[in-house]
């Protein structure tokens, strides 16, 4: 069995984990889950994925309880159906989706999944995120998915959801070394019980900030809110990927500011010259570690990246390297 420590990462540790026991067959121990996190151990949003993954599989969790700082996990054999799981909370619902979307890609035939919790939170990827960079990039690496935002769900409130239907199919490498020339920028204000104005002055500093046309900027009111919420996504569309950036309204942030904050996550990445950005980059490594191999260029590797990279080589024969090429870009290799 693995003996894991998560104190180094927040949640993401957990939930590869996770993922990498089912598609290895390699139990764990997880010890100080969260531990350096202001609510150390596990959440709403971390159960539910234990619960997925053992519901997905017939696996044995130990410790799976609110607030518990270790875990033991012993994974059983992965089985493709029809589930549903409700986070409860505006728990992110895209983490959730992540932590079993790979090992049902091996499952023993196709899955449906019904997710019900967040689906716009701060400190996870968006529904949009998931839809326009992370599937078709999978469909590039020869997963067959099928992902679809049915609700928004804002944090405090939640009460999104998510659908992602899975056929069995085998990961193959890929490569990302140039993002190519630029095709289109885009933005998209989305509010939920916000003055509509909240909206309109984000995509106004977007639209002058990168000189955007009015049909690039498009504002969205929630028809039937659960709650209140805003969320402000660019989205970068090049030769070789669409790229999607986010920053969210809070009640004492104004919305000069949540737009100043994507922008700054846009034009950091447009200004290094790199193919995948730094969120991006979390989130393909797990899938090409699955594959064998794969390449990207992108920033500095943050420190969330290399405790991922280091516990999914625990996992998997594979070496993660990191290599400089330009002050602001580096060079990832994923290799069996």
């Amino acid at each position: 069995m693995l003996e894991l420590d998560g104190s180094s990462g927040g949640g993401q540790l957990l939930r590869s984990a996770l993922a990498l026991s089912l598609c290895s067959g390699e139990p764990f121990r997880m010890r100080g889950i969260r531990a350096s996190r202001p609510k150390p151990g596990l959440m709403r949003q971390h159960l539910t994925a234990i619960e997925a993954a053992v519901a997905i599989s017939d696996s044995t969790a130990i410790g799976a309880t609110p607030g518990s700082q270790q875990l033991e996990f012993r994974p059983g054999t992965v089985r493709g159906g029809d589930h549903r799981f409700a986070i409860g909370t505006a728990g992110s619902t895209t983490l959730v989706l992540q932590t079993v979307l790979p090992a049902l890609l091996r499952a023993d035939r196709p899955s449906s999944l019904l997710i019900e919790g967040g689906t716009h939170n701060p400190l996870a990827p968006t529904a949009e995120f998931l839809i326009q960079t992370f599937a078709p990039l999978l469909g590039r690496m020869g997963a067959v998915i099928d992902l679809s935002l049915l609700r928004h769900g804002f944090f405090p409130a939640g009460g999104g959801a998510l659908r992602l239907a899975v056929t069995p199919s085998a990961l193959k490498p890929l490569t990302l070394n140039a993002r190519g020339a630029i095709r289109s920028i885009k933005a998209l204000a989305i509010s939920s019980s916000i003055a509509e104005s909240v909206g309109e002055r984000e995509l106004a500093v977007v639209g002058e900030h990168f000189g955007l046309p009015p049909e690039a900027l498009v504002h969205q009111q929630i028809a039937r809110p659960v709650g209140p919420g805003n969320a402000l996504l660019i989205s970068i569309e090049s030769e070789a990927l669409c790229t999607v950036f986010a920053s969210f309204g809070e009640r004492s942030i104004r919305a000069e500011q949540v737009a100043a904050e994507a922008c700054r996550q846009a034009q950091r990445y447009l200004d290094a010259a790199v193919a995948v950005d730094e969120h991006l980059a979390d989130q393909l490594l797990l899938p090409m570690a699955l594959a064998g191999g794969g390449a990207f260029t992108t920033t500095q590797p943050s420190a969330h990246f290399l405790s991922n990279a280091a516990l999914i080589e625990k996992f998997l024969p594979v070496e993660i390297t990191q290599t400089a090429v330009s002050a602001s870009a580096w060079r990832v290799d994923v290799a069996a």
